[in-house]
């Protein structure tokens, strides 16, 4: 098994930015791609940003393309998101996520996940 503990989130302006972080254990060897998705209330969980094993091949949802950036350190199995430029819309709770295959964007394919962290954005 495999445990995901997120930090970082919190209460922002807007224009604002926070870095979250999600520490991995357990099983870590089993991981390969890893990701981060949001859920706001009423609404169905959606992709954010998810990046490769090595870090080279990273992906963006278009809403946060050239806002938030995707990075890990394999070193300390954690992967981050830094978020910038941070909008009203933004706020949601925010969840890691790994798995063993090939880096995808699909909610349904990733196999852990964390408890979730709260990102708010003020106006």
């Amino acid at each position: 098994q495999v445990q995901l503990v997120e930090s970082g989130g919190g209460l922002v302006q807007a224009g604002g930015s926070l870095r979250l972080s999600c520490a991995a254990s357990g099983r870590t060897y089993s991981i390969s791609a890893m990701a981060w998705f949001l859920q706001a209330p009423g609404k169905e969980r959606e992709f954010v940003a998810a990046v490769s094993w090595s870090g080279a091949n990273t992906y963006y949802a278009d809403s946060v393309k050239g806002r938030f950036s995707i990075s890990r350190d394999n070193a300390e199995n954690t992967v981050y998101l830094q978020m910038d430029s941070l909008k009203p819309e933004d706020t949601a709770v925010y969840y890691c996520a790994a798995r063993r295959g090939r880096t995808t964007t699909s909610v349904y394919e990733y196999d852990y996940w964390g408890q979730g962290t709260q990102v708010t954005v003020s106006s």
